[in-house]
């Protein structure tokens, strides 16, 4: 790696500042050369960063969420190939991101970078159409969360008392309840915030292997008719070649469709990036934070789809069960119901874990936007204020607490209404992230781009160019719904091009209208 020097206002490679005297001095310094002054504490350190990002990712409980959705469209062959082929571009994508938070070490991460990398004249343009689709993953992300969450605690109770049926409004007020105690949380000093989700991803790695060495030990897989038992593991013929295609689309389609749940389970890494104004030692620690990330939690979750996916009895009675919750089902399915309520307890927890670092992600965007006035001069003005004692963004925090109540609302609509909404975090994420590597790999001269302390090479274009290829070809595949024709429902409709699409269309006629006379974009 290159030697520390301090980055300036633009991105070409000269006139250097002088070598800093400290790291605080180094950061410090290098912030300030990107247009901002220190308002936040560093107490945030390589371990707690990685801490943070690799809570937000939360295997266990993301893995759970979404196990649905790589079996109902390609059962264990989904789970299998989906996860180790997507995990290839899905690794470029954060690289790629790592490269650019070296280089930017900016709580705007990805919006500062697009405004930054853009041809001349289009960077606020650029930003700001970065900025809010990013936006709208981190507005959407935690209450997601926490929507699940709350649906499996609720599922939980109907095992353990058969007779309980949850109502939309108990789930609502679950839902609500969770995000109120993650934001007085995130709301803590930097250092309290650090050390709890330090807890939390220790917490969360503990829960992934006792979850992984019950499984392994303590199933028994047994026919769910007859109950005869079927040895502890499926065929390996039968979990990597049978593809269990619950789509109308060809199985090649339907594989590609189950790379969804690796898109969404993948898609918190960029929690480093955000969190970087508060980490020492930023240009170093936060992208090394992300590729850490990205891999450890590519390899874990991977070895977590196998173990399921070799495990399995019955794919269609998991997803039709009426506990509504597959991973439960599945558990059911060869273990105890004690155990499966040991581990549904331990999925909880680190869910709780996962939302909590999602808000505090959440926060650093919106307090990032209001810095530079994205929200109009009224809003702003009350967002990016800085609580003199803890030194958090405090009133971002209670900012994104209302959003999220307020979306969480729709879960009072019913299934349909909260899912259309909740649908568009994968997509919103990964197009926010493929922007600014677009603009770095595609339109930036050679030679031009002054890299960070951490950087890819000569590898950064190609590495690049196959992250951004990788988003493109899903973003029409992430909007297919499973059925089509005259199977295809309301219920069964994937909202996600209505709602991204409708929401990017809001944005974009708002900068025509009036946004691009007085948005500037951040200060560069």
């Amino acid at each position: 790696m290159n030697k520390p020097t301090i980055q300036q206002k633009t991105i070409t490679k000269s006139h250097p500042h002088p070598k800093p005297k400290s790291t605080k001095d180094h950061d410090q310094n290098l912030l300030e050369s990107l247009g901002y002054q220190q308002n936040f504490r560093r107490d945030f350190g390589l371990w707690s960063t990685f801490c943070v990002s690799f809570t937000v990712l939360g295997l266990l409980p993301s893995f759970a969420s979404t196990m649905n959705v790589g079996l109902a469209y390609a059962g264990t062959a989904g789970m299998i190939w989906g996860w180790l082929i997507a995990m290839v571009p899905i690794q470029c994508v954060a690289a790629s991101m790592a490269e650019l938070c070296s280089a930017m070490p900016t709580s705007g991460g990805l919006y500062y970078a697009s405004a930054v990398l853009a041809p001349e004249g289009y960077g606020p343009i650029a930003s700001w159409l970065t900025g809010w689709t990013n936006w709208v993953s981190q507005m959407t992300n935690s209450p997601s969360i926490n929507y699940s969450l709350a649906s499996m605690i609720l599922a939980l109770v109907t095992l353990l008392k058969p007779t309980y049926e949850s109502k939309p409004w108990q789930i609502f007020l679950l839902t609500s309840l969770l995000t109120l105690l993650q934001s007085f949380i995130s709301a803590m000093s930097t250092r309290t915030v650090a050390r709890f989700n330090a807890y939390g991803s220790v917490f969360n790695v503990a829960s992934l292997i006792t979850v992984l060495v019950i499984i392994l030990t303590k199933s028994e897989r047994r026919d769910v008719e007859t109950g005869v038992s079927l040895g502890r593991f499926s065929s390996t013929k039968k979990v990597w070649g049978e593809i269990h295609n619950g789509t109308e689309f060809p199985d090649g389609i339907a594989i590609m469709m189950s790379f969804v749940s690796v898109i969404w389970t993948m898609s918190g890494y960029d929690s480093a990036m955000h969190i970087s104004e508060e980490c020492t030692n930023a240009d170093l620690a936060s992208p090394r934070a992300i590729v850490m990330t990205s891999t450890v939690g590519g390899l874990i979750g991977w070895v977590l789809q196998a173990v399921v996916a070799y495990t399995i009895v019955d794919i269609d009675k998991v997803l039709d069960s009426p506990l509504g919750q597959p991973w439960a089902s599945y558990l059911l399915q060869i273990l105890p119901e004690s155990l499966t309520v040991f581990i549904l307890v331990l999925t909880i927890c680190c869910g709780f874990s996962m939302g909590q670092g999602a808000m505090v992600a959440a926060s650093r965007v919106s307090y990032a936007y209001a810095r530079d006035e994205c929200y109009g001069p009224w809003i702003s003005r009350i967002v990016k204020v800085v609580h003199p004692k803890t030194q958090t963004p405090v009133n971002a925090i209670w900012f994104n607490m209302i959003v999220g109540l307020g979306l969480s609302l729709l879960i009072l609509g019913g299934d349909t209404a909260i899912s259309a909404i909740f649908s568009i975090g994968a997509i919103s994420s990964f197009v926010g992230f493929a922007i600014p590597i677009a603009l770095r790999v595609w339109f930036l001269p050679k030679g031009i781009f002054k890299r960070g302390r951490w950087h890819l090479g000569r590898m950064s274009r190609p590495i690049g160019t196959l992250g951004v290829a990788f988003v493109i070809l899903m973003l029409p595949i992430m909007c297919f719904p499973a059925q089509r024709g005259h199977d295809l429902t309301p219920a069964l409709m994937n909202w996600t091009s209505i709602v991204y699409g409708g929401w990017m269309m809001l944005i974009s006629i708002w900068w025509m209208i009036n946004a691009r006379y007085w948005f500037k974009g951040p200060k560069i």
